[in-house]
């Protein structure tokens, strides 16, 4: 897999992504389409079985290009680079193996975006988030007004995408954005060891899990539970759910086939 902008590896069944484009990781075209296929890869390697989704340097992403979003003149050209992105942030929010960000300095725009995209979002102290096209004239193109309200809710989203201001990880925590924070240091380390620990369960269970939230938010609370129901029926017949019942009566730990 050629990549330009973005590092790829895997140890212990987890892959880690990381976005190393110079000087502040912006998602010019290059960038998200070595994003692609490190999506594909993830999707298709069985052998993977979670992912952590970081920044190289001092930044997470800052944003999008904007030499690139500069050379847009029309409104095809405006729906045509929205349009792209939200495609490839849209399969990695429908993967059914989790991805976390660990989110280790400036997350903005399109990198907020990215990120929001993400199962769980694991933030350094140092960390601050933001949406602040605003201030370019412009708005959130990949996601970011219909994500962040879902997310936070619709004041505190309105709130940070009409002044284009930034908030701490703290606040990003206080207000649901992400899962955790800890030490600047730590945050790629902790969100491979929360990686680590999905990835020792079962891989069907994981991908029926991933598809009852993805699928079930999009739908009623009964078709929801339905839903759900199903997917639970489907478990009951595979060798995984044998094993780890068993691994429970027996009192050991269970060794998954992922089948």
């Amino acid at each position: 897999m050629e990549l330009q902008n973005v590092k790829f590896t895997v140890e212990d069944r987890v892959a880690l992504i990381v976005i190393d484009h110079p000087p502040a990781n912006a998602l010019d075209t290059p960038t998200m389409e070595d994003l692609d296929k490190c999506i594909d890869e993830v999707a298709n390697n069985d052998e993977i079985k979670a992912a952590v989704l970081t920044g190289a340097g001092m930044f997470f992403i800052a944003g999008a290009d904007i030499n690139e979003i500069n050379t847009l003149k029309t409104v095809q050209d405006g729906e045509d680079i929205c349009s792209k992105g939200q495609g490839i942030i849209n399969k990695l929010e429908k993967l059914r193996k989790p991805v976390i960000a660990a989110i280790n300095g400036m997350c903005l725009g399109g990198g907020n975006e990215l990120a929001m995209a993400c199962h769980l979002r694991i933030a350094s102290d140092r960390a601050r988030f933001g949406q602040p096209e605003i201030n370019l004239g412009i708005m959130p193109g990949f996601g970011g007004t219909q994500r962040l309200p879902r997310i936070v809710g619709r004041a505190k989203a309105a709130e940070m995408i009409l002044t284009g201001d930034m908030i701490t990880a703290q606040e990003a925590y206080r207000i649901g954005l992400v899962n955790k924070v800890v030490p600047g240091m730590e945050v790629v380390k902790q969100a491979q060891g929360i990686a680590k620990r999905i990835a020792a369960k079962g891989a069907v269970a994981i991908a029926r899990v991933m598809e009852a939230i993805e699928e079930g938010l999009k739908v009623s609370l009964e078709e929801g539970l339905k839903m759900e129901a199903h997917l639970f029926g489907l478990i009951c017949e595979t060798e995984d759910m044998r094993e780890g019942i068993g691994a429970f009566i027996q009192k050991r730990q269970p060794k998954f086939q992922d089948k």
